[in-house]
């Protein structure tokens, strides 16, 4: 039998946010990119504009703001998006980390979603 793979939904990993749209912001995703729910974002100070954290990175994108909400693909264009920026709880197997981070980046990023408010738990 062939084996079947599921992307990320929402309720993979986001698991509290606040009532009435408290935890949420409107952003723009960068061209280039296609993001999946649960994506850890940084912001590119000098835009305004979202992309995948970058922890090498020295533009602003290297510190965690907040989690991508919803699926955008803007490899042709900027799209909008949103994002849970404050006041929520994440189950981290459902977070959608860069491929090259290291446990201590990990571990820095969770600690600067903590201080956002975004509370990143183990488990499901």
């Amino acid at each position: 039998m062939p084996v079947q793979s599921e992307s990320n939904h929402l309720g993979d990993w986001l698991k509290f946010e606040e009532d009435n749209l408290y935890s949420r912001d409107e952003v723009t995703v960068i061209s280039g990119e296609n993001l999946a729910t649960g994506t850890v974002i940084g912001v590119i100070t000098s835009s305004g504009k979202v992309t995948q954290l970058a922890p090498g990175a020295s533009d602003g994108s290297e510190t965690a703001a907040g989690v991508l909400l919803n699926s955008v693909d803007a490899r042709a264009a900027d799209k909008p998006g949103v994002i849970i920026a404050r006041h929520a709880i994440c189950a981290d197997k459902g977070l959608v980390w860069p491929a090259s981070i290291t446990g201590p980046q990990k571990t820095a990023a969770i600690s600067q979603l903590k201080a956002l408010g975004i509370l990143v738990r183990e488990g499901a």
